[in-house]
């Protein structure tokens, strides 16, 4: 089969290698599954460069959300490979249990954009940020991948979301995901925003995956009691809260990692499947799709996420 192979680390464009590899045997408890679509996330940029908390060892295949057939039965399941990369492939090995089922109102490209992104969101909003319906919620980069599934999320909570974007269409999608009130970012600075429209109450939770000056100056907006959920570093800084401040109107700054929940409480994932496939069914959420492409463009498709360019998920099929 064919699947891309990071074999040294650096930026993804030069280090991509399109392999001719064995098929993947399963073990005990696994099932091997044709992918049928592997979702992309800024996680795969980091890890092949090596600035990811999870370092695979060398070689491996990248790609960590995926929607794929498993070949013994035909069903159509969603969730990432076994031991985390490995969905930028032609074939892949995913643990059985861990292999959830596909919602059936979702095509192949949406269903692989559900499992990671719309986890992290319904952790973050709910176990992490305790999010209340009523409450504020801003949203930072609400046109990616990230922040389109947190407005979305947001929305069927019951919160009010606002939503920060850069540019016309980026800002013309936050409200057509459902977003109440859309900030431009390159027009005017979101702190006195935020203040004006909430009216001097500020944001109950900030969903932060941009990080370094969107952090800081999150900071100065958020509410009495509120949560700033630090989700990512698109940004590429990495800041630092000072803890004076943190006193000044008694706000958390929460972290969000999903992945550790495999160690800490893997009875959780199917218990949010359960409840995203419920929002599915529902139509409070569907994933936003910006591009598909063909598995062998997977380095100009990683190349257009690093830029941040692109709107919801980009998506590689065979």
């Amino acid at each position: 089969m064919r699947a891309w192979r990071v074999h040294e680390l650096g930026d993804p464009a030069e280090v991509l290698s399109f392999d001719q590899v064995d098929l993947p045997t399963p073990g005990e408890g696994q099932v091997l599954v044709k992918v049928r679509a592997a979702a992309l996330n800024f996680p795969d940029i980091l890890m092949a460069q090596g600035l990811y908390q999870e370092k695979p060892p060398l070689p491996y295949t990248p790609g960590v959300e995926l929607c794929g057939e498993i070949v013994e039965t035909g069903q159509r399941v969603v969730g990432s490979p076994a031991g985390g990369p490995g969905a930028f492939a032609e074939y892949a090995v995913m643990d059985a249990a861990a292999a959830y089922p596909a919602p059936d109102g979702l095509s192949d490209e949406k269903a692989a954009s559900l499992y990671l992104t719309y986890s992290t969101g319904h952790v973050g909003l709910h176990r992490r940020a305790n999010l209340r319906a009523g409450e504020w919620l801003l949203v930072h980069a609400g046109a990616g991948g990230v922040g389109s599934a947190a407005i979305q999320l947001g929305k069927a909570a019951g919160a009010r979301v606002i939503a920060t974007a850069g540019g016309p269409r980026k800002t013309g999608i936050c409200r057509e995901l459902g977003a109440d009130h859309v900030i431009d970012y390159t027009a005017e600075d979101f702190v006195p925003v935020v203040k004006e429209i909430t009216g001097g109450h500020g944001a109950d939770v900030v969903y932060d995956p941009v990080g370094g000056e969107v952090f800081d100056k999150s900071r100065r907006c958020i509410a009495f009691e509120g949560r700033l959920l630090v989700v990512g570093f698109t940004s590429g800084v990495h800041p630092s809260a000072p803890a004076n401040h943190v006193l000044v109107k008694n706000y958390s700054v929460v972290g969000l990692h999903w992945g550790l929940y495999r160690k800490h409480d893997p009875g959780l994932f199917p218990q949010v499947h359960e409840e995203l496939v419920r929002l599915v069914d529902a139509e409070l959420i569907d994933p936003l799709i910006g591009d598909v492409l063909p598995l062998d463009q997977a380095p100009q498709a990683l190349a257009r996420l690093g830029d941040r360019g692109t709107v919801g998920k980009v998506v590689l099929v065979p």
